[in-house]
């Protein structure tokens, strides 16, 4: 579940999980819709982190994931069904990256 800071917030965004105060009183329910105000006021609340609907974007370049799954399947090169999981990953790590 993508988790993110205030100040990465976009309007547009929905919340995966409810925005709470540290009284734990729900300030922004579950898949609210995320505007540029709200978004303000959850930067004016101090909240460290933030739960939001969506993929989060990749940690590592495209060409470092592709290398990694090279390197993970050298030993299993040749045998067919590994070439298939490795084919379907690469393809998966390809459409992370538009």
């Amino acid at each position: 579940m993508p988790k993110t800071t205030p100040d990465k917030l976009k309007p547009g965004m929905k919340l995966l999980r409810p925005v709470t105060n540290r009284g734990g009183m729900v300030l922004l329910g579950e898949g609210t819709e995320l505007t540029a105000a709200l978004i303000e006021k959850i930067r004016d609340m101090d909240a460290d982190s933030i739960f939001v609907q969506g993929i989060s974007p990749p940690s590592t370049s495209k060409e470092e994931a592709l290398s990694d799954i090279d390197r993970r399947f050298k030993s299993a090169e040749g045998k067919p069904y590994m070439d298939v999981i490795k084919k379907a990953l690469r393809e998966h790590i390809e459409g992370l990256y538009g």
